[in-house]
């Protein structure tokens, strides 16, 4: 595979991933509470506290309480690579979610995007490298993936991360197939190869759909065909979320928890206590009134010792602080 190609196939895995990331984050919300609750006690090895004195944010005065402050949750995606060692962080989304007004606001930061290690985070490699490095350095030099990762976001856009929960890119097609499906209408006709089978065409035929995991995968993907003229990867996307959260709230759901416990444990990492999670899902139990917004940062794409970096607008960066800020009722 040529070198444009892979960088291609790799945009479209980030893609994805940080759709995937928003659905799941979704089924916490989402999810009964009997039904998290025990896929949560089924998969005790996710949790994993952050590493940090007095239990919160240096960028906080004070310990955020769930039932009734605005919290952040950093969303880390985690492309472990053939070998499966250190990984990276492909995809970062910072979300905000407020329990009195049950807003919900959405973050990208670009993986590349261009920032500086210390000594004491990189030891030798120290100096400017991409965000997404911070998972690997913190894998590599013992500081901690998750809390390095973390600690770069907060100094990138000067606002507190509460929690983080971290997964595996390979649970996407996982956590569709445990479902036994999800039931898409589909708008317009298309066929996308498979990502799984490079060799195998999927047909998408318009009308009502059952999609298995990889059938999902490629709705979700498909960029290039004309159909995505009329039929944007964003109303796809928006589609697919709809339909993961009708499939967690269906009945059946309560006869998989064995099944969704096994894609958690092998996927998911998460500082989010039960409790915690418990407050969460008692705060935003109808997503139907959840309103999200989404905020971008704004830059350039630049090269730098022949490095692909991006390279954030001050203006913007500035402004989705001060966004942020305001969601989380900061001064």
């Amino acid at each position: 595979m040529s070198d444009r190609l892979k960088k291609r196939s790799n945009k479209y895995k980030r893609k994805l991933l940080l759709w995937f990331l928003f659905v799941v984050f979704l089924l916490v919300l989402s999810c009964g509470t009997y039904i998290f609750v025990q896929v949560y006690t089924a998969t005790k090895g996710a949790y994993e506290e952050i590493d940090r004195q007095g239990n919160k944010s240096e960028y906080r005065e004070e310990e955020v309480t769930f039932s009734k402050d605005p919290i952040s949750i950093l969303l880390i995606g985690v492309d472990y690579g053939v070998e499966g060692k250190n990984g990276r962080a492909d995809t970062l989304m910072v979300v905000t979610l407020n329990p009195s007004t049950k807003k919900t606001t959405l973050t990208t930061v670009p993986r590349d995007t261009r920032v500086e290690f210390y000594e004491s985070e990189a030891q030798e490699y120290a100096g400017f490298h991409k965000i997404n490095a911070a998972y690997s350095y913190g894998s590599i030099f013992e500081y901690g993936s998750n809390k390095l990762t973390i600690e770069k976001v907060e100094e990138l856009l000067d606002i507190p991360i509460d929690e983080y929960v971290a997964l595996d890119f390979d649970a996407f097609h996982q956590l569709v197939d445990t479902f036994g499906g999800v039931t898409v209408d589909v708008k317009q006709p298309f066929s996308q190869k498979s990502f799984k089978n490079d060799g195998k065409m999927i047909n998408f035929d318009k009308g009502i759909m059952k999609m298995n995991g990889e059938e999902a995968l490629a709705f979700v993907r498909m960029r290039k065909h004309a159909a995505n003229t009329l039929y944007s990867r964003e109303e796809r996307q928006r589609q697919f979320v709809q339909a993961v959260i009708n499939e967690a709230l269906s009945t059946t759901t309560f006869l998989k928890i064995a099944e969704l416990s096994n894609v958690l444990e092998n996927n998911i990492k998460t500082s989010l206590s039960p409790s915690e999670i418990l407050q969460l899902q008692k705060a935003y139990a109808s997503m139907d009134n959840v309103d999200v917004q989404t905020f971008e940062i704004e830059g350039q794409n630049e090269v730098l010792h022949d490095i692909y970096y991006f390279i954030p607008e001050e203006e913007s960066l500035l402004n989705v602080s001060e966004q942020i800020k305001q969601e989380l009722a900061l001064p």
